[in-house]
């Protein structure tokens, strides 16, 4: 029920959970991971099914908790250097945002003494203190963190994970993208490393490729003195990977030559989650990058052209729908030129919506299933916000870069999406009709012109749709793009969107 990590093997992905299987994947590799073991999914499964934890699993578990203070020289719920931990669920496919993560589990007014202690910083370790108190909180139902100790901590915030599998949120997003009930997730555990320690530390998210385009630069964001949670929830604009190297330069540089190792591993675009601590880079996860439909096309074509993957691989990685929503409908030449700009922002995913900007996400449910055209607009969204996310034409936020929760979903949704427009945005759009143009990251009153694009205009596109022809050799001539992908992939499409 808990298997160790530490890159002499790769156990069952399904058994372990995708984060987990990139951590054993990346240590194999020689690549910097902090050390970590992993409850599976069949422990997961069998609590979900019981209520309760499978036998045997408390013994295991301070087995493989003596492991990891053994691998990092450091005690969990005591001593002069206290050991922290992190415990975030993984499925065995990824779905980002959709369940919960524990942060700084360990710290108690002890830890938190010897950890101020230790690194010459009381109010650092006060801060890593507030941090997992208001986390836990959240998350734990009727949590009390002041309480219990550590070694309870670690015990309900496993089962707070295993919970938030069949969390309304998760539950949507699954039902949305065809994923099964059964999977379950993993837990992993793994020792804490701390952006948020000095100056000379950080967090962020990183992308081989333009998550947006496609383009084959490295794509990401960097927020200084920060845990991982900052980056992702939205609630912060972070820098830019220049900050990053301005900053930790020689982080930078091996985070860059990690992006390039795993790419080429794993032949696919990689999203990668990391931590600088005191100037060392710390790689938490590596996996498959969610993309904009557009890039999706590009670095499907791009990687067949570079000879990682073949052609039918790369059909295989663009869905029918993705082609549907990058054939959709564009604003028209000039139509911003006419229009009345309310609100810009950054640009989080391509695309034209149009709609009544409503502040939640269950008025955006409750038009869609009126028959209305709703935007989501919001000062940041978070996994509670999936069903409206769903239903929306478009998402708009107030703050969060490119790689929160709003502009990863949307891409995951192929929704367009705007992010970082500034406070009060909210209470400016809310009631109005709006178009939100994603790919310009420009929100304007009213609904504006649009043209619907042609397949042929765009080369990757095209190229895409070459090989879809030569693959489904039985196809009528009129027969799109959309038409073709969903040959190949044995799926059905309404017709009316082909």
């Amino acid at each position: 029920m808990i298997v160790a990590l530490d890159g002499t093997s790769l156990p069952d992905r399904a058994l372990i959970g995708g984060k987990a299987w990139s951590i054993a994947r990346m240590m194999s590799l020689g690549l910097p991971v902090p050390p970590a073991f992993v409850v599976t999914t069949k422990a997961c499964n069998a609590y979900l099914e019981s209520g309760a934890l499978p036998p045997g699993l408390i013994d295991q578990l301070h087995t493989a908790m003596a492991r990891l203070e053994a691998a990092t020289g450091r005690s969990f719920g005591n001593g002069e250097r206290p050991l922290l931990v992190s415990v975030r669920s993984g499925a065995a496919i990824s779905m980002p945002g959709m369940m919960d993560t524990v942060l700084n589990l360990g710290i108690s007014p002890a830890t938190e003494a010897a950890l101020g202690s230790e690194c010459g910083d009381p109010a650092f370790a006060a801060d890593v203190h507030r941090r997992f108190r208001e986390l836990y909180a959240s998350i734990v139902v009727n949590a009390d963190p002041a309480a219990v100790d550590p070694a309870e901590h670690l015990v309900e915030a496993i089962k707070a994970v295993f919970d938030s599998w069949n969390s309304r949120r998760a539950r949507r997003y699954r039902s949305h993208h065809g994923i099964a009930d059964d999977l379950g997730t993993a837990v992993t555990i793994q020792a804490m490393v701390f952006g948020n320690l000095d100056d000379l530390s950080g967090t962020g998210v990183l992308f081989s490729r333009n998550p947006l385009t496609g383009e084959p630069l490295p794509y990401g964001e960097f927020l200084a003195r920060a845990q991982g949670e900052d980056v992702v929830s939205g609630k912060f604009n972070p820098d830019g990977l220049d900050a990053m190297h301005r900053l930790v330069p020689d982080a930078h540089d091996a985070l860059l030559e990690a992006a390039r190792v795993l790419e080429r591993e794993n032949a696919e675009m990689q999203d990668i989650e990391f931590t600088v601590e005191r100037g060392k880079l710390f790689l938490l996860q590596s996996r498959t990058g969610k993309r904009a439909p557009a890039a999706a096309v590009r670095i499907a074509v791009d990687m067949c052209r570079d000879g990682l993957i073949d052609r039918d691989t790369a059909l295989g990685r663009v869905t029918a729908e993705q082609a549907h929503l990058l054939l959709a409908p564009r604003l028209a030449d000039g139509a911003a030129d006419r229009a009345t700009l309310l609100a810009s922002g950054e640009a989080a995913c391509p695309g034209v919506g149009v709609g009544l900007a409503v502040g939640d996400s269950d008025t955006a449910e409750a038009r869609a299933r009126a028959g209305e055209d709703a935007i989501l607009v919001r000062p940041t969204t978070s996994p509670e916000d999936v069903h409206g996310m769903i239903c929306a034409k478009a998402v708009v936020t107030e703050t969060g870069g490119a790689t929160s929760h709003a502009a990863v979903v949307s891409r995951a949704l192929g929704k367009p999406c705007v992010v970082s427009c500034g406070a009060g945005v909210l209470d400016t759009l809310k009631g109005r009709l709006i178009t939100v143009d994603g790919a310009s990251g420009r929100i304007f009153d009213g609904r504006l012109d649009v043209v619907a694009p042609d397949e042929h205009s765009d080369p990757w596109l095209s190229q895409l749709s070459e090989w879809a022809r030569t693959a489904v050799p039985q196809a009528s001539p009129g027969d799109g793009l959309p038409a073709l992908l969903a040959a190949i992939h044995g799926v059905e499409i309404d017709q009316e969107t082909v």
